[in-house]
């Protein structure tokens, strides 16, 4: 079944893979503004795909996995291979956008 997925992800255009990233990306801000309504940030303006989540939400890590079960509850409905995109060169990332989650979903769906 993976395989199924990874080739039906794998057959899509650049072009159909930044339409679904676009989709994605509305879901995402909505879970956002949901997960934050009762947090203290100091975001100037509407959250979109440049709003990154440690410089712009205060994320801490305990935020971004809760996020990330969220994510896969409420958005892809399944696990995701969350590891490629939270760590590079064997490390944590720094902080992300909502438009690098976006890509990365819209790239693994």
């Amino acid at each position: 079944m993976a395989n199924d997925v990874t080739a039906a992800a794998s057959t899509r255009s650049p072009q159909e893979i930044a339409q679904l990233s676009a989709g994605i990306s509305v879901k995402l801000v909505k879970l956002l503004e949901d997960f934050t309504q009762d947090w203290d940030h100091e975001m100037g303006g509407k959250m979109n795909r440049d709003t990154k989540l440690a410089h712009d939400l205060s994320f801490e890590s305990i935020d971004i996995i809760q996020l990330v079960v969220a994510i896969e509850e409420d958005v892809t409905q399944r696990k995701m291979p969350f590891d490629q995109l939270l760590m590079k060169d064997g490390r944590y990332v720094d902080d992300l956008s909502v438009g690098q989650i976006s890509d990365f979903l819209a790239a693994n769906l």
